[in-house]
């Protein structure tokens, strides 16, 4: 396999005042392409500040992020729009779907901003929607949907751009346990399919859906592997 990120030594600080705080400190991590990862941790270990990082919506302080090959502490706001449009799809906890829109227009937008023909953006919302198993739910709109319908359309979002890292917030938190199940399935088949997959829980059930764990605790990747869910656990 080949590498699609590396973060070499990276420190993230933040300002307050005439402060510096330091969230991350020192990280290494290298991911390839097609695995699927959790990151663990709780409340403000740092874990939000590095699922940043790595979908370019914030730079490094310190230290080298190289996705796919670039270099992205080097590059403008302009720039990491295009690597987030380009590369990367997001799933949060909360969906952030337009609730004026239809299911099908909602995952159809991103590909709007990437200047995707309307005709082509619908066809390939309508794949994506029939992907998650919601092309009945197509003309819906997010108020008619139950939660885990909801994550369905934002994950079809996700990736109707056809992106090579799937980065997910706590994307089963608001969810059933049901429903939650349903969203793991779902990654496990994009998996499956060879799709970069990097997931933030808090949640052990939810990490052990993925082939290597990382925990993070005070701004500091300190373990991998499987165990860190079990200690979790524990």
């Amino acid at each position: 396999m080949s590498m699609i990120l590396q973060l070499d030594h990276v420190y993230k600080n933040y300002s307050r005042g005439k402060t510096e705080v330091p969230v991350l400190k020192d990280i290494c991590l290298e991911v390839e392409k097609g695995e699927y990862l959790a990151i663990m941790g709780p409340s403000g270990s740092g874990k939000t500040t590095l699922m940043n990082l790595i979908g370019c919506l914030d730079v490094p302080t310190e230290g080298k992020y190289i996705l796919d090959g670039k270099q992205i502490g080097s590059l403008d706001d302009n720039a990491l729009a295009d690597i987030r449009n380009q590369y990367i799809g997001f799933v949060f906890q909360n969906f952030y779907l337009l609730p004026k829109m239809t299911a099908l227009d909602n995952v159809a937008l991103p590909l709007l901003y990437a200047g995707v023909s309307q005709k082509e953006r619908r066809e390939r919302a309508a794949e994506a929607l029939k992907a998650v198993g919601l092309e009945e739910r197509a003309g819906f709109y997010p108020n008619q949907l139950s939660g885990g319908q909801c994550q369905r359309v934002a994950i079809a979002r996700a990736m109707v751009g056809n992106p090579q890292l799937l980065l997910a917030d706590e994307p089963t938190g608001a969810l059933d346990t049901a429903s939650g199940n349903q969203i793991m399935e779902i990654f496990r088949e994009l998996s499956g399919k060879g799709m970069t997959i990097i997931m933030i829980t808090h949640e052990p059930s939810i990490a052990a859906c993925a082939n290597k764990t990382y925990h993070i605790l005070d701004g500091q990747l300190i373990t991998t592997g499987k165990e860190a869910a079990a200690d979790e656990e524990g």
